[in-house]
């Protein structure tokens, strides 16, 4: 099988120095779960604001998937994860809208979500992604 390789981009926001922003083998690609962040800053952005943060997230995502290769319509799966309960409509209004723009094929991820604490009290939404090119 092909080596694996790490994949990033200045797009988006620059990892901790204990992940990579994405690893990709083969056709398979894991974006590693990206948060709010600025790229050109990295500042978190949007607080208070779960709909925004959704929107910055999955361009930080996008982004990682477009210097492995990919788009929406190779994502087979996203995880998001949200600190609120409350935040669920908003972010998914957000999430519909975006990912749907960007699925051609009208073929949508699969999805779960979870309620959980974030490493950073300023983030509403995580998000990560699996996708496969081939």
């Amino acid at each position: 099988m092909t080596d694996r390789r790490a994949v990033t981009t200045a797009d988006a926001s620059a990892p901790a120095h204990t992940f990579s922003q994405g690893v990709q083998r083969g056709p398979f690609l894991q974006v590693s779960g990206q948060g709010p962040v600025d790229p050109a800053t990295g500042d978190y952005i949007h607080a208070g604001d779960v709909a925004a943060q959704t929107t910055r997230t999955l361009s930080n995502i996008e982004a990682i998937l477009a210097a492995g290769g990919a788009g929406f319509d190779d994502v087979m799966m996203l995880r998001v994860y949200l600190t609120r309960r409350e935040d669920f409509a908003a972010m998914n209004e957000a999430y519909g809208e975006f990912v749907g723009n960007r699925c051609a094929s009208g073929v949508l991820p699969a999805r779960t979500t979870v309620f959980t604490g974030l490493p950073r009290e300023e983030m509403l939404v995580e998000i990560d992604a699996f996708a496969v090119t081939a």
